[in-house]
């Protein structure tokens, strides 16, 4: 079995691969270069991928900034400290972003002949997006199997989101039990010059939220 992953280098994407992995399936890793600020993410994809071993490992260059409306693709401000229980869609949010990657991801799956689509999103500890729901997925699944050849002679792609109703606790504690390596990964939306994390944006937070309850020690800990 194969199954295309969307790989973007940080935990979750990690996580969601190994545990298709688990499963038995071959991985393909499709990684997105958009033009994201934190474009240090597209580095740890390359070494994730080969910690998983994928068969094949496609990057992909779509930059996103001539679009705009993200703090991640233009210049406005990153923010930090932000109440993550606040129910406002932040600046970070790129616009149809993940059904821009889950429609590439599906055009390779269907050249590869892979039935199979994973992806890390999250709808419980999340930064709100709306794109990260479990709806959402459905909606995508049922175009799928409407837009492709494949869905109309009966080979329609099933979409993976092993992680869609874990906290980041319990995300972090199934990658621990898999042994995964999460110094490997970034997940920081506004890294200083040399890369590190700031430790204060919405992702930052999370994650340290994550390995605080998980009780395990975040390897790339800031201060």
């Amino acid at each position: 079995m194969r199954a295309v992953i969307l790989l973007s280098g940080g935990l979750d994407s990690y996580t969601a691969a190994a545990l298709v992995k688990a499963e038995g399936f071959d991985l393909c890793a499709l990684t997105i270069a958009y033009g994201q600020r934190h474009a240090r993410e597209i580095e740890a994809a390359r070494v994730v991928a080969r910690a998983l071993g994928v068969e094949r490992h496609l990057e992909l260059a779509l930059d996103l900034r001539a679009i705009g409306g993200s703090s991640l693709t233009s210049g406005g401000e990153v923010p930090h400290g932000r109440d993550l229980g606040a129910p406002d869609i932040p600046s970070t949010y790129v616009p149809a972003r993940n059904t821009i990657f889950l429609s590439l991801a599906l055009a390779w799956a269907e050249t590869l002949g892979a039935r199979d689509i994973a992806i890390g999103v999250n709808a419980l500890d999340y930064s709100g997006y709306p794109d990260c729901r479990p709806e959402y997925i459905a909606a995508f699944e049922s175009l799928a199997a409407l837009a492709t050849r494949a869905g109309v002679e009966g080979a329609a792609v099933r979409l993976h989101t092993p992680l869609i109703a874990m906290t980041k606790a319990e995300i972090i504690g199934r990658g621990a039990a898999l042994g995964l390596d999460y110094g490997l990964t970034h997940s920081c939306y506004d890294p200083g010059a040399a890369g590190r994390p700031c430790g204060r944006c919405d992702s930052c937070a999370l994650r340290a939220r994550g390995f605080r309850e998980a009780g395990l020690v975040d390897p790339l800990a800031v201060g």
